[in-house]
């Protein structure tokens, strides 16, 4: 039975927009330091680093991962292989507002997603609410003005964003299992959010390793190290991969995801203070009405 809403409940709510707000504007900030698919990728074998010593029974022979390698490999392919890879390169050409603001579409792709694909029914107020939050989405790709939409040249990093948001739409309905479905979690990893994201992460590593392979052999990568591009590999696989997951998941189990939802939309609005002070990019008006469109498409759908 989900709890009353404490100050402490609410501070652990907030520790997860934190670190994904400080993601994209790290991920920003060393975008001409190391390329992106390699910056996934060397994030997530750091976060595979530090999970080990606490889930390495994941790996044995005789685990259930193996069982449902499939599942596991394209969880492994769209939660770490893609979305992250993809916000990254969105970061080369966008700014960390945007990309927030962008991801914050996500409701609209969820009931899209879930309506064309796995048989979910959607509502009015829904639907009403997926149109407002497409409305912000426009708000900011075409940088408040909307009447440009016709001839207006989008920002490469903008497309991204939204590629991104759609492969973690089908992340997510993936993660929903019905009682009938074929493949389950075993009971050790599904009650270990520790276990569960190393199962994720041993096919991801795969795809992400691939995608930074092709990355290198296709395009004129380097990188560039030092201090600042190690403390940025430091955060990114501490923080969003780690901190930010077991936060997110015990403020659901006290609050229920109906309410632990509107936490994620501080987002953009971390991001707009994070790269006003780090990067000097001052948020404009559209990006306030934007993302006003955005937080009121999701408390519509939300309503009953």
């Amino acid at each position: 039975m989900n709890q009353r809403l404490t100050l402490p409940t609410a501070l652990l709510l907030t520790i997860p927009p934190l670190m994904w707000a400080g993601n994209a504007v790290v991920g920003r900030l060393v975008a001409d330091l190391i390329p992106p698919m390699t910056l996934n990728f060397l994030r997530w074998v750091l976060a595979f680093v530090f999970l080990l010593p606490f889930t390495w029974q994941v790996l044995k022979a005789d685990s259930s991962v193996w069982k449902n390698w499939r599942r596991y490999t394209v969880l492994g392919l769209l939660g770490v292989g893609c979305y992250n890879a993809l916000m990254y390169l969105a970061l080369h050409t966008s700014t960390p507002l945007n990309v927030t603001l962008v991801g914050a579409s996500m409701p609209m792709w969820m009931l899209a997603t879930g309506a064309l694909f796995f048989k979910q029914r959607i509502t009015r107020m829904q639907v009403l609410g997926s149109l407002l939050s497409l409305l912000g989405v426009l708000v900011v790709l075409s940088r408040g003005q909307l009447a440009w939409l016709a001839n207006i040249e989008f920002v490469p990093g903008d497309f991204y964003m939204v590629l991104a948001s759609i492969a973690w739409a089908f992340y997510s309905w993936l993660l929903f299992q019905p009682a009938n479905a074929p493949l389950k979690d075993a009971p050790e990893i599904r009650s270990d959010w520790a276990a569960f994201l190393m199962a994720q992460m041993v096919f991801g590593l795969g795809w992400s390793g691939l995608l930074a392979g092709g990355e290198w052999t296709l395009t004129s990568a380097s990188i560039t190290w030092g201090w600042p591009l190690a403390a940025a590999l430091l955060f990114v696989s501490l923080g969003p991969a780690l901190l930010a997951y077991r936060s997110w998941g015990l403020g659901v189990q006290r609050v229920g995801p109906a309410i632990a939802g509107f936490f994620s939309n501080l987002t953009p609005l971390i991001a707009a203070v994070l790269s006003a002070a780090f990067l000097g990019e001052l948020p404009h008006l559209y990006h306030a009405t934007a993302f006003v469109l955005i937080a009121g498409g999701i408390v519509v759908s939300s309503r009953r």
